[in-house]
């Protein structure tokens, strides 16, 4: 029996980890024409206030530098767009009750106390990603994604760039054909 609630614990926590997506939203300015932006810098003030380490900072810019670059953006000193970021996290507690088991719960045919219970946490992340018209100063897209941080560091730097790269596979966006 021991033997089942392992494979059925350590089924659940593969079925759990391998779900591992990421959620994207995006809004933006419909009046704008995004192909008149060639060009971006890092908006320093907006960065500066992320409450995250240095380094999770630089792995982000790094990840959306190298996203503009590959949609032919330039970085510049007197750039078109200014880029920010933001961040939010929120601990999820998970509570996965198994009434597998000895015991009178579900199944008759048991006797003494039944089933058990897992209790797991683990970190939800958001990431914003603002994109401002330098020149009017005003905020013309926004992404978001959102997706369970790793507290493996060595997972930590992928995990980054996969949700960096799915924002940012929103951008720019599409004109609708009306």
């Amino acid at each position: 029996m021991k033997t089942i609630k392992a494979i059925m614990l350590l089924a659940g926590v593969f079925f759990l980890t391998s779900c591992s997506s990421v959620k994207v939203a995006t809004d933006y300015d419909k009046k704008i024409d995004f192909t008149a932006y060639d060009s971006f810098a890092f908006y320093k003030p907006g960065i500066d206030a992320a409450e995250i380490s240095d380094l999770d900072k630089k792995r982000i810019l790094r990840a959306i530098e190298r996203e503009l670059v590959a949609k032919g953006m330039v970085k510049k000193t007197s750039p078109d767009l200014l880029v920010s970021i933001f961040t939010e996290t929120t601990e999820n507690v998970n509570i996965y009750q198994n009434n597998f088991g000895y015991g009178w719960g579900w199944n008759p045919y048991f006797w003494g106390p039944g089933g058990y219970n897992t209790v797991s946490t683990n970190v939800e992340g958001t990431l914003y990603i603002d994109l401002i018209d330098a020149e009017k100063n005003e905020l013309v897209w926004q992404g978001l994604g959102t997706g369970i941080l790793s507290l493996n560091m060595d997972k930590k730097e992928e995990k980054i760039n996969e949700i960096v790269n799915k924002i940012m596979e929103k951008y720019p966006p599409e004109r609708n054909q009306d």
